[in-house]
């Protein structure tokens, strides 16, 4: 494959591409929730609903990455999907207001979910593998830095855009709970169409501005059935694969259900009047949560590429599931407000020194020329957490009497059993010549 070494222009395109999807991902994460709850109360029926987006991303990122790693085309092998993915995820984005706004039942409100959490992964492995198609193993952990910088930028910006619409609602309608009073002025539309215009936007500028390298030629290509079966074998990418399954099912616990851990710990429970009343607060500690991510991700690309893979996954870990041990503890919302600072920073350093793992060890085993179907599979193992996430947390905190506070805990032992997977890779170090 035809490199050039590495490019700021492609870096920065690829930055905003993530910024974009930051956008869309934090638009669900901040608003969905809330919005359910209009409809029910139950935490396993809104978790379930959320749950689409994993099911859906346990198998399309997987097939269509697969197919992109063989497409012939003049446009190259990422760049279509990116283009019809972003282009869909925009026009799916203003239909969830449309829904919501229209007063659709539940039924139609998760259908739409549904629509965009498809859209949205319709490019995910593309996105992902185009980072180790132009980037010299060596050089990825700071591509990733600031890949994953603006990637969590995306997010801060929305939840903060969200969160000031929010007090600029409550102050002009009167109404103390937030979502409520967003509901109630034509301010709830924005979120929406500000999504729609970066998604649109971002998928336009890649597509017409970022340059793909010449494709290799693959002489021997696995079939769907060797590629699968060929992750199972090699204990590299297995353990990597499972690691990454447990943090980031930690980290959905938290996020899917963070107004009900608000309301749940401010309040005494997560009513649909308590999950309300938290909303403005959960969006500002989201915002929170993703500047301390930033400082993190910067950090640790330079780790991952100077001090060893394996000690700055382990450090972001760490520091990651040590403030939700506290969690169980927590009482007030100062004490909220400090354990996810902290625990951002530890999620900053673990995302951008786990994103060039599975390009490095397809340098590694010379598979360079399937960056999209082994990163179709990464995509897959951050979607399974969602699906469980939002269904096996539903259920644990229904069968715990609605104490959300239990799944802090849960979190924590997941991320540590994480690391020692970690440790035990074989391959997971750079040799000094790649690293040149």
């Amino acid at each position: 494959m035809n490199r050039k070494g590495f490019s700021w222009s492609v870096v920065l395109g690829l930055a905003l591409l993530g910024f974009s999807r930051s956008v869309g991902w934090a638009l669900n994460k901040g608003l969905s929730f809330p919005l359910l709850s209009s409809y029910t109360q139950s935490a396993f029926v809104k978790g379930t609903i959320l749950a689409f987006e994993g099911f859906i991303g346990l198998f399309i990122p997987v097939l269509l990455g697969y197919y992109s790693d063989t497409l012939k085309s003049r446009h190259g092998r990422r760049r279509p999907f990116i283009m019809v993915g972003g282009l869909l995820a925009g026009i799916a984005a203003l239909m969830i207001y449309t829904a919501y706004a229209m007063g659709v039942p539940l039924w139609g409100f998760a259908l739409t979910l549904g629509f965009f959490y498809l859209s949205m992964h319709l490019y995910t492995a593309q996105y992902r593998a185009l980072m180790p198609d132009t980037i010299e193993s060596g050089q990825r952990g700071k591509a990733s830095g600031v890949i994953t910088l603006l990637e969590w930028a995306g997010n801060l910006f929305l939840f903060g855009l969200a969160g000031y619409l929010i007090a600029k609602a409550v102050a002009e309608t009167g109404e103390s709970e937030g979502i409520k009073a967003l509901a109630q002025t034509p301010y709830l539309k924005v979120p929406f169409l500000v999504t729609a215009f970066f998604l649109i936007g971002a998928a336009l500028f890649v597509y017409f501005i970022v340059k793909e390298p010449e494709a290799p030629e693959i002489e021997e290509n696995e079939s769907l059935k060797d590629y699968l079966k060929s992750i199972v074998e090699n204990r590299d990418f297995l353990k990597f694969y499972a690691a990454q399954t447990l943090w980031w099912m930690s980290f959905e616990f938290i996020a899917i259900f963070l107004y009900g851990i608000l309301a749940y710990i401010l309040h005494g429970s997560a009513s649909e009047e308590n999950v309300k009343a938290v909303t403005s607060l959960g969006l500002y500690l989201m915002a929170l949560f993703n500047v301390t991510v930033l400082l993190g991700a910067l950090p640790g690309g330079l780790i991952y590429d100077k001090l060893g893979r394996r000690l700055s996954i382990i450090l972001g870990g760490v520091i990651f599931a040590l403030p939700q041990l506290w969690g169980w503890f927590i009482t007030n919302q100062t004490e909220i407000v400090i354990a996810l600072g902290i625990a951002g920073i530890g999620w900053g350093i673990l995302m951008a020194a786990s994103y060039p793992v599975i390009g490095d060890l397809l340098t590694h085993y010379e598979k360079e020329a399937f960056t999209g179907r082994y990163y179709g599979f990464f995509e897959a193992t951050r979607s399974l957490p969602v699906l469980l996430a939002g269904i096996v947390g539903g259920a644990i905190v229904d069968l715990a009497g609605e104490n959300y506070r239990i799944l802090f805990p849960i979190g924590a032992i997941l991320v540590l059993l994480a690391m020692p997977m970690i440790w035990h890779m074989r391959n997971l170090e750079v040799s000094k010549a790649e690293s040149e």
